[in-house]
C-alpha cells in the first residue's frame, strides 16, 4: 500500500509541476514527411527528418533549423514589438537571405479559406494536456488540413500560427498537416519531442541579421 501511494503522489507532483505556466525555456521538435506516391516519397526522403530548436523567454521566440538538403533556418519573434525577423542559408536557393516581417491582427483577407474549429479530444503529450484544432485553409487552389494539439501553459509563439484567428489558443506540441498538390497528398507531422525550463540568454533574440546575410522583401513560407 505505501508503495502504491507513493508512486500515486509521484505521478500526480510530475503531473503538477508539468501543468503550471512555462514561461521560459526550450523545445525540441521533430518534422516528418510522407506521401503515397513512390516519386514523391523518394525525394521526401532525401530530406530526412528535420529537426528544430525553439527557444521562448519574455514574450519573445526563436526558432533555429538544421538540415543538409534545406539548409540553416533562424526564426525570432518578438511579440511585444510585433515583428518577425526570418533568416535562411540554403546555397540552392538564393543562400544568405533575410526578410524582416510585422505581426498584425489576421485581415478578413487573411482569414478567408480558413476555418477553426475547436475539438472535444485531449491529448497529454510530455505531460502537458493539449486540445484539438481542426483547421482547414484553402488558397490558390491547395487545401491543407491540420489537425494541432496545443496546450496553453507554455508561453512561446509559433511561427505557423500566428496568422490564425483568436479562436486558436496555445503551443502546439502535435501537428499533422495533409496538403494535396497536382492531386498527391504530401502528410507532413510536426511533434515536440522535448520540453526543458532552462535560463535563456536574452541575446538569442536580438534582432539584428546575422552578418553576410542579404535583406529581400520575402522568404518563401513568410
Amino acid at each position: 500500500m505505501k508503495k502504491y501511494l507513493f508512486v500515486l503522489l509521484v505521478a500526480f507532483s510530475f503531473s503538477a509541476v508539468a501543468q503550471e505556466q512555462l514561461l521560459e525555456g526550450v523545445i525540441a521538435s521533430k518534422m516528418t514527411m510522407s506521401s503515397e506516391s513512390p516519386e514523391v516519397q523518394a525525394q521526401l526522403a532525401m530530406i530526412g527528418d528535420i529537426n528544430s530548436v525553439t527557444y521562448f523567454k519574455d514574450n519573445k521566440t526563436r526558432t533555429e533549423v538544421n538540415n543538409p538538403m534545406t539548409g540553416e533556418a533562424i526564426n525570432i519573434i518578438d511579440s511585444e514589438a510585433k515583428k518577425m525577423l526570418v533568416m535562411m542559408n540554403n546555397p540552392m536557393a538564393g543562400g544568405k537571405q533575410y526578410a524582416v516581417k510585422d505581426i498584425t491582427q489576421p485581415s478578413e483577407e487573411d482569414l478567408k479559406g480558413m476555418t477553426i474549429t475547436k475539438g472535444d479530444e485531449t491529448k497529454n503529450i510530455l505531460g502537458y494536456v493539449c486540445n484539438v484544432y481542426h483547421v482547414v485553409m484553402s488558397k490558390d487552389g491547395v487545401t491543407m488540413t491540420m489537425d494541432i494539439f496545443s496546450t496553453e501553459k507554455i508561453n512561446a509563439v509559433n511561427q505557423q500560427t500566428t496568422t490564425f484567428s483568436d479562436e486558436f489558443k496555445g503551443f502546439p506540441m502535435y501537428m499533422k498537416m495533409t496538403m494535396n498538390q497536382m492531386g498527391m497528398d504530401i502528410i507532413m507531422i510536426n511533434e515536440v519531442t522535448e520540453v526543458k525550463e532552462e535560463i535563456v540568454d536574452v541575446a538569442k533574440f536580438n534582432m539584428t541579421p546575422l552578418e553576410g546575410y542579404k535583406k529581400v522583401d520575402k522568404i518563401q513560407g513568410m
